[in-house]
């Protein structure tokens, strides 16, 4: 058998990297380097989508916003295409970052609407986040009333306590919590008394298709009755049917969100919406 010699500065794991590893490496890296260069260029905004009330379910309970980011020649890339090699990362607080600071000019400009912004557990303890969300309080602080802040089932439950802590300091300003991606991890149920969510947003995973899943549509239930103990309102993620909509409602799910009331826009929606009650007055 022969014997391979390689470079001295070349690891020995490096060395035996498939090239679909490889690959995969550079993307990730091409990935930062894009996400990187649009945060130091502030290309990114605010992608909008309803959550609606399921029993008036052409009301709006509050807008979700979604950080979009754009390349270097204008196209919007959705969270979905990097959040994953960001989000343990500092790009990935600085990303949240951002959204806040968008989320909370969104608030100011627009004193109808509620809003909700993506953020990581891992951003409580990151200094420019926290001084982001001061400078927009102090800016206006009667938008705390209508922010909520989502975070991820996974996310806060890796460190439970440090977010029960600025949870409750938050709360205490009028800032709500949503739990994002309800069922989906495993979370601690003992916790759920000690956080004080005040939304539980139910996976989507559970949602899609339900009326053809038996299981999810007892899941669902459970979901539903758990948060209703702990006095917290249900989100049902993914809606994408009216099917699905009508036994969501049975089930005694609050608010709707998926594609079947709308798809994430970086147009407003209420302002389209005002639009079309101006031109149909």
């Amino acid at each position: 058998m022969p014997i391979h010699h390689f470079p001295d500065d070349i690891p020995v794991e490096a060395a035996y990297a498939s090239p679909l590893s490889s690959a995969a490496e550079d993307l990730r890296q091409d990935t930062l380097k894009m996400v990187r260069a649009a945060l130091d260029e502030r290309r990114a905004l605010l992608a909008f989508q309803p959550v609606v009330q399921a029993r008036m379910p052409k009301r709006a309970a509050f807008y979700e916003g979604l950080i979009r980011i754009m390349d270097h020649t204008g196209r919007v890339i959705p969270a979905a295409d990097f959040i994953g090699s960001v989000e343990t990362s500092e790009l990935g607080r600085r990303i949240d970052c951002m959204a806040l600071e968008m989320g909370l000019a969104t608030l100011a400009d627009e004193p109808s609407i509620r809003l909700s912004i993506n953020m990581s557990a891992r951003s409580i303890g990151y200094p420019d986040w926290l001084a982001t969300m001061e400078r927009g309080l102090r800016a206006k602080p009667d938008i705390a009333e209508r922010l909520i802040l989502e975070v991820t089932e996974a996310s806060a439950m890796i460190m439970p306590d440090l977010v029960t802590l600025f949870m409750q300091d938050m709360q205490e300003r009028g800032i709500c919590f949503a739990l994002d991606d309800f069922g989906a991890g495993y979370t601690a149920f003992r916790y759920l008394k000690d956080f004080y969510f005040d939304i539980v947003k139910i996976d989507g995973s559970f949602i899609r298709n339900i009326v053809e899943q038996p299981d999810n549509q007892i899941l669902v239930q459970a979901l539903v009755s758990i948060s209703r103990h702990f006095d917290m309102f249900t989100v049902a993620e993914s809606v994408e049917t009216a099917e699905d909509a009508r036994l969501l409602v049975n089930l005694g799910v609050d608010c709707l969100q998926g594609y079947y009331f709308g798809a994430p826009s970086t147009q407003a929606p209420w302002k389209v919406s005002h639009l079309k009650s101006n031109k149909a007055g």
